[in-house]
This record gives structure tokens, C-alpha cells and sequence, in this order.
């Protein structure tokens, strides 16, 4: 299943893309997460882990850098034990002080009940997805 959500924000490419690409201001613009704990290697850099934890539930995500183009592009694969999550998140300068984030969430639901879960779950999930972006927007526009 696939999510994509594209909106205009009001700050530069450059700040815009490193304030996402930061795995420590997750905790800013995410208001479900309670934790970001580092695992290995240096914080937002290509390889390195770390795991984010919900306030609520046990849908704790392991997520791993796979990329770090700035200012362009941060990819991230996020998993745990029903669903792998690669994530691509694309920068494109509109202006000198207005960035367009495409964001792009592939799900891979783990087991037949997963599967059918996030069947019915879609909807519930690209809400969930644009509600992120839109609070990443407005964190970044309050931070250009």
C-alpha cells in the first residue's frame, strides 16, 4: 500500500529538508511519539538506526537512514513486527523561501492478518500520514 502526500511550505528547500532529515525533531512535529532513542551510528546519517516509541500502543518502529541527499531527499525504511515502511521524503525549491515536500509511504503488511488489517485500514492510515506532514509543515514554517 502506498501513501503520498505533496504540500507547499513556506520556508527555504535547504531548512525545510534538514529540520525532516533530523531524527531528534521527530519528536516536534510527531505528537503520537514519546521517545526517539539513538541505536548506532551518527543521528540522521546514512546507516544509522534508531527507534521511535508511541505514546500509546506497541507499534514501536526500528527506522534505518538509507539515504541523506540534501537539500532533495531522505529515504528511511521503518519496521517491526507487522509492517516495513520505506519512507522517501523530496524537497524541490518553488521559490527562494518556499520548498514542496513530496512524501512517499510504501507499507508492507508482515502475515496474512496484517494484510488484511491494512486493507481495511487504509484510510485510517493516509489520514494519518497527511496529519504528520501537515504538522511537519507547520513546525518547519515555524522554525525557517
Amino acid at each position: 500500500m502506498k501513501s503520498v502526500v505533496e504540500l507547499e511550505i513556506n520556508a527555504p528547500q535547504s531548512r525545510a529538508a534538514e529540520l525532516y532529515a533530523d531524527p531528534e525533531n521527530s519528536l516536534k512535529w510527531m505528537t503520537d511519539l514519546e521517545k526517539y532513542e539513538p541505536i548506532s551510528g551518527s543521528p540522521g546519517m546514512p546507516g544509522s538506526t534508531y527507534r521511535l516509541v508511541p505514546k500509546k500502543g506497541d507499534m514501536i518502529f526500528v527506522a534505518t537512514v538509507i539515504e541523506r541527499d540534501l537539500p532533495a531527499e531522505v529515504r528511511l525504511n521503518l519496521e517491526n513486527s507487522k509492517v516495513t515502511v520505506a519512507v522517501k521524503a523530496n524537497f524541490a525549491a518553488l521559490s527562494a523561501g518556499t520548498t514542496k515536500l513530496t512524501s512517499e509511504e510504501t507499507f508492507s503488511f508482515k502475515g496474512f492478518f496484517n494484510q488484511v488489517f491494512a486493507f481495511f485500514a487504509r484510510p485510517s492510515i493516509k489520514k494519518a500520514h497527511r496529519k504528520h506532514m501537515e504538522a511537519f509543515k507547520q513546525f518547519a514554517e515555524a522554525h525557517k
